[in-house]
């Protein structure tokens, strides 16, 4: 599986892992500000943007983050938005010595709303998966809007998010329809309270999909956890607030030394 990766920059590596329906080019500005203090690594998941397309087989959990893990450097830091966090946690489960670190924003161990769990309505996600087979590119744009949605700016992040998706190949169907599936049944509150590397969780307050009730839940009571609350983001922090996330990230790299 052929995966793209954009590096640049010098110090700790840190690598960045985009959303469902997103590719790399999202994070264009935001990490080109982190390569004043670290190597970034921007990646395209498999069957996003220049990726390689692989077949639905191929992108099932287990092999998805062998090979991400394998393309990646040894003891990076993980910093995953939305879908990309939660890759970024299973990555960190299934070989913890093999990273420093990991920073989500604007993800959740279980993306969809259960009992007591806060998060998006099973029918959400389900008309989603139907709208994949009739238009793919329109569903991604809905997607978009939702996740801006609540945003201050909300018209421009979508247009920018918008913008960044055309600027590399549109993901294939193969590649949303599992992607949809992890965001249905990817289940990480239990093993997430196992994990002892340091992790930085943040989450916007107006975040649509993501609700920040998901902050109050009990698997974040763990050692060297931080969790924090952008109070004028919605689902894209990284655009809507991009110097309050570039100072954290930018903290929690600087502890990473000293721990």
């Amino acid at each position: 599986m052929s995966i793209y990766i954009e590096s640049r920059g010098q110090g700790r590596d840190l690598v960045l892992l985009h959303g469902w329906g997103m590719n790399g080019a999202v994070f264009e500005t935001f990490a080109t500000e982190l390569t004043s203090f670290c190597r970034v690594h921007v990646v395209d998941l498999p069957g996003y943007g220049h990726s390689q397309p692989v077949a639905e087989a191929h992108l099932e959990l287990d092999v998805l983050v062998a090979q991400l893990s394998a393309a990646l450097p040894q003891n990076a830091i993980l910093m995953g938005w939305s879908l990309g966090g939660m890759l970024a946690w299973q990555m960190a489960l299934s070989a913890p010595q093999r990273w420093v670190g990991v920073i989500t924003m604007a993800s959740s161990p279980r993306f969809v709303a259960t009992e007591g769990w806060p998060g998006v309505a099973p029918s959400v996600l389900q008309g989603f998966a139907r709208s994949l087979q009739q238009d793919s590119s329109r569903t991604v744009e809905r997607f978009l809007a939702i996740q801006a949605m609540g945003s201050p700016s909300a018209r421009e992040d979508a247009r920018r998010m918008k913008d960044r998706l055309a600027c590399r190949p549109a993901p294939t169907p193969a590649a949303l329809t599992a992607g949809l599936a992890l965001l249905n049944s990817l289940d990480l509150r239990t093993q997430l309270s196992s994990l002892s590397i340091p992790m930085l969780s943040l989450f916007g307050r107006l975040d649509a999909l993501v609700p920040v009730a998901v902050m109050e839940q009990s698997c974040w009571q763990r050692p060297h956890q931080q969790t924090i609350c952008l109070t004028a983001s919605a689902h894209a922090p990284f655009l809507t607030e991009p110097e309050a996330v570039y100072h954290l990230v930018q903290q929690f790299i600087s502890r990473l030394s000293v721990l």
